[in-house]
């Protein structure tokens, strides 16, 4: 990581700013000016206009909302074609003697904590990051760090890719298996074997999660999203809160997601430990079923293909990141409903072949998590000058 370097180079000395150029644009002025300009937003490009405001090479930098702490993901980006970039993103021109693709791998490995700002969202300002301190290196050794870097995150780029479809491949088995073994008995809405529906609250929570046990704390979202309940997503409550009680949840008991992305949102997964000071959130469902009703059954139910195309259909919200659904919506999804010992069956044979899935997912997610790791200190080598680049030519 480059800090505290003794031969090093302010970035107001490698690259002009270009910050003037930066106009914001809201969703309704883009729809009505559609094209093929990519439009950047502070990490990423967030739609297409008609016209670039800025037409030359450049390298962009996250102003605000940007992931400066995680080291597996980039702030800055080298961009070698028109865009119009909104007042998120940095505009940096490098100079005449500094190659772009090796100032950005150099801004991905600053220690962002020396220049970032804000107690509840990070802000990289101007005069911050013209103030950070590069390796000085002359423009020779630059291009031969960056043709070296492409060369090699291009490989490790690929690898990742390929994992990626992997998990996407054994997700979408994960899914059939379930729907194949689900679709047996009477065909029913879900509000015929549900007993009751209720919902938490969100209170202002710590950045922490709590055990749910000792300290009491607040489901997160995504406490569902696998199918399998994950009590360490959550908030701790602050010492001194007043907890409800009664919105803790209880071993046995259903948790659905009330609010998520379309893809996620509805997902749901059985509480299957005690955990009496972990409540539910205004974005999570606490449903409890009949007793002629294994409630795990239920949970693969709903992660059908039937169910979740049917949820899907029915979320609503203006964000793409917070559909929700009601408790009606919830109620009228239908549900295919056997005899509880037929129920439990399809339960053991389910939790046996998902489990191995799952494991195979576990497993390429750690090797897609190492291999960006290896990415960073990869960078971080061929920058800082840990590594002769032109050996490995």
């Amino acid at each position: 990581m480059t800090t505290g370097l003794h031969n090093s180079t302010p970035l107001r000395r490698l690259a002009d700013c270009w910050d003037h150029l930066r106009v914001p644009l809201n969703a309704e002025e883009r729809h009505y000016r559609p094209g093929d300009v990519p439009y950047w937003g502070a990490n990423s490009i967030q739609g297409h206009v008609d016209t670039p405001l800025v037409s030359e090479e450049v390298v962009l930098v996250g102003e605000d909302g940007a992931p400066f702490f995680d080291r597996d993901r980039p702030v800055a980006f080298r961009v070698a074609e028109p865009i119009w970039p909104n007042n998120h993103i940095h505009v940096l021109k490098p100079r005449k003697r500094v190659d772009a693709r090796w100032l950005a791998y150099a801004l991905n490995d600053v220690d962002y904590s020396m220049y970032v700002i804000g107690s509840t969202r990070d802000k990289l300002t101007q005069s911050a990051l013209m103030r950070i301190l590069l390796p000085t290196t002359g423009v020779d050794k630059q291009r031969a760090i960056a043709d070296f870097l492409d060369r090699e995150t291009a490989r490790i780029d690929t690898l990742i890719e390929e994992q990626k479809r992997l998990i996407e491949l054994l997700r979408e088995r994960r899914a059939a298996t379930i729907t194949a073994a689900t679709e047996k008995g009477a065909l029913v809405t879900f509000g015929r074997v549900v007993t009751r529906i209720r919902q938490g609250t969100s209170p202002n929570c710590e950045a922490w999660p709590g055990d749910g046990v000792i300290d009491w704390a607040v489901l997160k979202v995504g406490c569902s999203n696998t199918g399998r309940f994950r009590p360490s997503q959550n908030k701790r409550l602050p010492d001194g809160s007043a907890p409800i009680a009664k919105d803790a949840v209880h071993r046995g008991e259903i948790v659905m997601s009330r609010a998520n992305t379309r893809e996620l949102v509805g997902c749901a997964a059985v509480v299957q430990g005690n955990y009496p000071r972990l409540l539910l959130s205004d974005l999570t469902y606490g449903i409890t079923v009949g007793r002629d009703v294994d409630p795990q059954y239920v949970a693969y139910s709903l992660a059908s293909s039937r169910a979740r195309w049917a949820i899907a259909g029915m979320a609503k919200g203006s964000s793409p990141s917070m559909q929700k659904i009601s408790q009606r919506d919830v109620r009228d999804v239908l549900v295919h409903i056997p005899p509880l010992q037929e129920q439990r069956r399809v339960v053991a044979l389910l939790d046996d072949q998902t489990a191995k899935i799952d494991s195979l997912i576990a497993e390429t997610e750690k090797f897609i998590e190492l291999s960006r790791e290896r990415r960073s200190a990869l960078i971080a080598a061929a920058v800082t000058g840990q590594i002769d680049v032109r050996e490995s030519a």
